[in-house]
């Protein structure tokens, strides 16, 4: 008989959304336009013409999603605040129905014994605020802590977990470098600004959100992969180390108060991306940035093996797995479990972080409705299964991991790939908006009833 893996004692487990991707209602009731409302409606940006106009309709039907969480038995559950629905125009007087819609939202979760975990920043930036300058001017910074104050003093008599931003590092890079995401821009230079600018929002965000919502923990969730070197060569080890240094340790180590990485300021004044320096930097923004908080949240989904392009160069030598379902997702992104140890492990032993959660993990398997009327995605609980394991390994390596949030919980628009990948364990009819519990859920169910797994 298999061996039963034990959680530790009021270990949460949850599922994550985000406002865009599932809300839709995106201009009823005073929201004001986002940045991705724009990006969408923008011809090419997103496969299929998709947009989250509609999404997955949650803002009309929160209701019967808190039924279906509760059916799953989750003890907690991460969504975002969008927030134009709070201050259409970025700043200035708050919309009172959007904040009733979010004041509801967590009265129906703590009415179903279900703890809100709050993102205020899902990439939703108010496109009046981009029409300034974004993230890449300093006043925006100084936008999103009166907005953080807003919600966490309507909202922190009841939310007692607040995550000021989710995935800086894709904000940064996929928004203002690559384009491929909100607002579309391809400026190295302005992207490195942003990320400063990002991160002292949280920063001047944590000692407000802490002084509306006393005994809160707050933290900011970090995307993280595990990122490996192809062969033991020195040009696949620099390229490995240049990668993990650009979408992590940019934005970890700030946080923890070392300043920016010394390797990575040479990197981007090489690559051009610092034309005047660290000219963005003023007095008392990195301790700004590093205010103490509670936690770290980790987005953790595949392996990266970084491969240089020099010649000459050593031949190969990490293994990767063959390209089948199994081993690799919808997404193209590969099923490694052992990496989520080696991340949760690397990041508390490195930054000490008081407490750490899984904010986000999961995978893309399209599996439709059976002829009964059930979705038997076995590759999907079969992935949940190997990643509890391995986050288990981490437990007991001594990471006082708290709690773990499965993405998604629902089928939603997945950004720049619209409606063509499904990360939710319910399957969701986007004509319809029927929902239905995946298997996966169903297996999830009993994982938080036993609070372990076989």
């Amino acid at each position: 008989m298999a061996n039963k893996i034990t959680f530790p004692h009021n270990f949460l487990w949850g599922a994550a959304t985000s406002a865009y991707q599932i809300e839709g209602a995106w201009n009823k009731h005073g929201k004001g336009e986002s940045i991705w409302d724009r990006f969408s409606h923008t011809p090419g940006n997103i496969l299929n013409g998709d947009h989250g106009d509609v999404a997955a309709d949650h803002y009309r039907l929160w209701k019967k999603d808190i039924a279906l969480m509760k059916r799953i038995g989750l003890r907690a559950y991460r969504f975002s605040i969008a927030w134009t629905r709070i201050l259409p125009g970025g700043r200035g007087k708050a919309n009172q129905k959007g904040l009733d819609f979010y004041s509801r939202l967590v009265d129906g979760l703590l009415e179903a014994g279900i703890v809100p975990f709050v993102t205020l920043y899902h990439w939703d930036l108010p496109q009046a605020l981009q029409d300034e300058g974004g993230w890449a001017v300093r006043s925006t910074a100084e936008a999103f802590a009166d907005y953080a104050n807003v919600v966490s003093r309507a909202l922190g008599d009841r939310v007692q977990h607040w995550i000021t931003h989710n995935e800086p590092a894709v904000v940064t890079w996929l928004g203002h470098e690559d384009g491929v995401h909100a607002p579309g821009i391809r400026n190295s230079a302005e992207a490195v600004r942003a990320s400063h600018h990002l991160l002292l929002s949280h920063g001047w965000a944590v000692p407000l959100i802490r002084r509306n919502s006393p005994g809160a923990e707050v933290g900011i969730t970090l995307n993280i992969n595990w990122k490996a070197a192809a062969s033991n060569s020195a040009a696949d080890r620099n390229l490995t180390r240049e990668q993990d240094g650009k979408w992590f340790r940019w934005f970890a180590d700030p946080l923890y108060g070392r300043g920016y990485p010394s390797d990575m300021v040479e990197y981007f004044a090489r690559c051009g991306a610092l034309p005047q320096g660290l000219d963005f930097v003023q007095a008392g923004d990195m301790d700004s940035i590093a205010s103490p908080t509670d936690f770290i949240g980790l987005n953790y989904y595949a392996r990266e093996l970084f491969r240089a392009d020099a010649s000459p160069n050593d031949p190969q030598t990490v293994f990767s797995y063959p390209q089948t379902p199994e081993h690799w997702t919808e997404m193209g992104w590969e099923n490694y479990p052992d990496g989520l140890t080696g991340i949760l492990c690397r990041v508390y032993f490195d930054y000490q972080p008081p407490k750490l959660y899984i904010t986000e993990n999961g995978a893309s398997y399209s599996t439709p409705p059976d002829e009964n009327g059930n979705v038997p995605d076995e590759l999907r609980t079969r992935y949940l299964q190997t990643h509890f394991a391995a986050a288990h390994r981490a437990i007991q390596a001594g990471v006082p991991l708290a709690g773990y949030f499965v993405w998604s919980l629902l089928d939603n628009f997945e950004w720049a790939f619209g409606y063509s990948q499904r990360f939710g364990i319910i399957w969701v009819d986007f004509q319809t908006q029927k929902r239905i519990l995946k298997d996966s859920a169903k297996w999830y169910r009993s994982v938080i009833r036993k609070n372990g797994i076989s």
